[in-house]
């Protein structure tokens, strides 16, 4: 006899993500309908985009903006409306134009 598939309210609140620190393991940027794209030359390395990112998708490396970690960011666009740049630094684009 085959499982029988559960419907949603029986998943736990969180799906799989139920246990802390586990979140690491899924790619959850396909969600994605906008991705922010890093202009260099516009940026004053301020790290409020790092700060603010509730996915923890901007990664730093030698105390600047590295890059971004697309296989888990969501397309909030936190970062580009926190980013006080004047040129603003970070844009958010149409995911339909990297795929």
């Amino acid at each position: 006899m085959s499982e029988q598939l559960k419907g949603y309210k029986d998943l736990p609140i969180g799906g799989k993500i139920i246990e802390a620190g586990n979140s690491d393991n899924y790619n959850t940027g396909t969600w994605r309908s906008f991705r922010p794209v890093h202009h260099p030359d516009k940026c004053i390395n301020c790290l409020f985009c790092w700060i603010y990112c509730p996915d923890s998708s901007v990664i730093v490396k030698d105390e600047k903006f590295g890059h971004f970690d697309y296989d888990h960011c969501k397309g909030c666009g936190i970062c580009e409306h926190e980013c006080p740049s004047k040129e603003k630094a970070i844009t958010m684009e149409d995911e339909d134009k990297f795929r």
